[in-house]
């Protein structure tokens, strides 16, 4: 069962952390924080669907609120908070995991996974990998205002899975960085998929194929992190 623990990220300031514990079967030896998106919490839907789903295949996950979601508040903070936050989660993670010799890797839904990103390019230890679900990799509409320049300062493998019809950035536009960053990148393309990864009902797939192949490459990917 999923367990809550609290993340304490300055003096008089917590947050909330739940831990999907990885089916024993087959299990992977990796625990994966993934971070939500900038308008929903730990609770959402996605956030929720994808952390069962990894732990049922023997992925740990941890899942936590950013400082603003836990306060109430609708706007993100600053990336510098943004940052602080997601790097005492992964100092309580590694506090949690001492005994278990999990490997770690991190990342997130959309803003989340950019901040996952610019942790890791800040430098936060060694990890197994990043995964980046919908990367945000410019605003919809501005395709000349990239966020990708720190990504070449990353030292981790990288899995960016991305939808089609992703407006914040197309595969082709993530092939042009993914290249750029050679072997430490992989880039998975979902078809029809929205940044949310939903594809419209006139592609004839249902949704929980669509997520379950995210899934299910996902756990490939950071078991062959783990082999490397």
């Amino acid at each position: 069962m999923p367990e809550q623990f609290r993340v304490e990220i300055a003096p008089g300031q917590t947050v909330t952390a739940i831990e999907y514990p990885a089916a024993e079967q087959d299990r992977a030896r990796i625990t994966l924080i993934l971070g939500h998106g900038a308008g929903a919490g730990q609770t959402s839907g996605f956030i929720v669907s994808f952390a069962r789903a990894l732990a049922e295949r023997g992925i740990a996950v941890v899942t936590f609120n950013f400082l603003y979601i836990e306060q109430g508040r609708r706007l993100p903070d600053s990336g510098g908070k943004l940052e602080t936050c997601y790097r005492a989660v992964i100092e309580a993670v590694r506090n949690r995991q001492r005994s278990s010799g999990d490997r770690l890797a991190i990342g997130g839904k959309s803003m989340g996974g950019r901040i996952a990103s610019q942790v890791a390019a800040a430098g936060v230890g060694q990890l197994a990998g990043l995964v980046m679900l919908g990367y945000p990799l410019h605003p919809p509409g501005k395709p000349g205002q990239l966020r990708a320049k720190h990504l070449s300062i990353v030292r981790s493998a990288m899995l960016f899975v991305q939808g089609s019809r992703d407006a914040f950035g197309t595969p082709d536009e993530m092939r042009c960085v993914v290249e750029q960053l050679k072997s430490r990148a992989d880039l998975y393309v979902v078809e029809g998929g929205d940044h949310s990864f939903k594809v419209l009902k006139s592609a004839g797939i249902r949704q929980p194929e669509v997520y379950r192949a995210v899934h299910d490459r996902i756990e490939t990917w950071l078991r062959a992190r783990i082999a490397d």
